[in-house]
């Protein structure tokens, strides 16, 4: 399988994207004070903007896309042709595949768990004037991993894709082999009794 640059701009835009979403889902996490509320003497948590979950969840997408296209495109390394043996490649092929899995699964994990915390919101915290009354909010740190490990996927899989299509070279000499094998050279027999058949009038 040759290497598609198409497939490696596609892969290296949606990882960048998402590293750069999950950056600013870090920097746009909810906050919340402690209010008083107006009816009552209960207090409630008035929070600002949820923009941290909406770029959260498109960076979960994004990175979702992006697994899907490599894997795709190398058949998920285990439905396509069989890769050629005898390669020292090969054994960095495995090595980059499930890398790539398990830095994608985590910063897909804390992108969703991210979004949701950042989404969940406190209403009513007590009652007024009571002392150390917090508000739920998310851990400064978990949209910063996942853009870390976004990072990770996207070299997993870029390192994946471009082993995968040195090694997956077994089926393509298979049929190129057959194709020659199909085909018999005209002998020196037959070549010399061509021209001087057509060369009669």
């Amino acid at each position: 399988m040759a290497l598609s640059i198409t497939v490696l701009a596609v892969v290296i835009s949606l990882h960048l994207i998402a590293f750069v979403l999950a950056i600013g889902a870090e920097s746009r996490r909810s906050t919340a004070k402690v209010v008083p509320d107006k009816y009552d003497e209960r207090t409630y948590c008035l929070y600002d903007s949820d923009a941290s979950t909406a770029y959260g969840l498109s960076a979960f997408g994004l990175l979702l896309i992006s697994q899907t296209v490599v894997n795709g495109v190398t058949k998920c390394f285990c439905f396509g042709k069989g890769l050629a043996t005898g390669s020292s490649l090969k054994a960095w092929t495995v090595f980059f595949y499930i890398f790539s899995w398990v830095s994608f699964l985590g910063a897909e994990a804390c992108l969703l768990a991210g979004s949701a915390k950042n989404a969940y919101h406190t209403k009513y915290r007590g009652v007024f004037h009571v002392d150390h009354v917090s508000c739920s909010t998310l851990r400064k740190g978990v949209f910063a991993a996942g853009a870390a490990l976004s990072f990770l996927s996207m070299v997993g899989s870029i390192l994946y894709y471009w082993t995968h299509c040195k090694v997956d070279t077994g089926g393509w000499e298979k049929h190129q082999n057959e194709g020659l094998g199909m085909t018999s050279p005209i002998s020196t027999e037959n070549q010399q009794q061509i021209p001087s058949q057509y060369g009669k009038v």
